[in-house]
């Protein structure tokens, strides 16, 4: 008997490994989509949460000033996540007066007596959203929304 006959070769082939990368690719193909999915809503619901807390320390101002002048946020504006820069920003949000929605709180000859928040996103796929201190909330889909929730697509609950 010849040594070449007693060895045995064990592995995959390339077929094997072929078929292995295919499945690999089918799953990721699957899994991509819903994890940037649930990205998109991760980050939307803090927007709705930084809105809401935002929302609160308004109302806190006005019990203390009996009217929302001066109120600023910090940063201003704030944007999400938390410290983001340049194209990482996800969302700003804003305060301006209720009445003249062109000025903050802040500017000089604002009435002070009502606010409205908007949280705009940068993504076209996730949601951008306006809450008043009126309690009216609109949302839409993609990169603008009016602060007064006028046009078309937008939905008047979130």
């Amino acid at each position: 008997m010849h040594m070449r006959d007693k060895i045995h070769f064990s592995g995959f082939t390339l077929i094997e490994m072929l078929v292995i990368v295919v499945i690999v690719a089918i799953f990721a193909a699957m899994a991509i989509p819903s994890y940037q999915d649930y990205t998109r809503r991760a980050i939307a619901s803090q927007a709705q949460q930084e809105i809401q807390r935002i929302s609160v320390g308004l109302g806190e101002h006005n019990t203390r000033n009996f009217n929302y002048l001066g109120y600023q946020t910090n940063p201003n504006p704030v944007v999400l996540p938390v410290g983001a820069t340049g194209t990482a920003i996800k969302y700003t949000i804003i305060v301006r007066d209720g009445a003249d929605t062109t000025k903050a709180l802040t500017d000089s000859g604002v009435a002070g007596q009502s606010w409205v928040i908007r949280a705009e996103t940068t993504d076209v796929q996730n949601t951008s959203f306006v809450l008043n201190s009126n309690g009216i909330r609109c949302k839409r889909k993609g990169t603008t929304i009016a602060l007064d929730c006028s046009g078309a697509g937008v939905e008047l609950k979130w």
